[in-house]
């Protein structure tokens, strides 16, 4: 299969599948789904829908999704081993609901977007540690509205 092509087992239904297990397990999950609940609460269903279109568009290149991933993810306080739990939650969902090309795209692609998140937020093994500003560049900054 190349890079760009589409596993034969791939489709909508699939997706929508894979979503909902995933979603399931993390509402069902100590760790992570309190954080989810916290955000989300009674939003749920918009959620799911969303995840879908996201997922849509990275499996299937459905273009749907229109979202912002990173600012949605920030001001969770989330940690790289809250991703090493998302993400084996995630693998053991593909497991259960699709193998071969599906399975393996899927997985690759969460665990791409895992590593962009991370970066995004700043933390994980790719977190750029940057010196502090000295007070005279934060203010500044602060002055010129960047």
């Amino acid at each position: 299969m190349l890079v760009d092509e589409k596993p034969a087992d791939l489709s909508e239904r699939l997706v929508e599948r894979l979503v909902h297990t995933f979603y399931g397990r993390i509402r069902e999950d100590v760790v992570l789904g309190p954080i989810f609940e916290a955000r989300l609460a009674d939003r749920w269903d918009a959620h799911l829908g969303k995840m879908i279109d996201f997922w849509s568009s990275v499996a299937l290149k459905s273009g749907r999704y229109g979202g912002r991933p990173h600012l949605a993810h920030q001001g969770l306080g989330l940690e790289p081993a809250d991703f090493q739990r998302w993400l084996s939650l995630f693998e053991k969902a593909v497991h259960d609901v699709c193998d071969g090309a599906a399975a393996a795209l899927f997985i690759d692609r969460a665990h791409r977007i895992a590593d962009s998140l991370q970066m995004g937020l700043n933390i994980g093994p790719n977190a750029l540690h940057l010196p502090p500003r000295s007070p005279d560049v934060a203010q500044r900054v602060q002055r010129s509205g960047s």
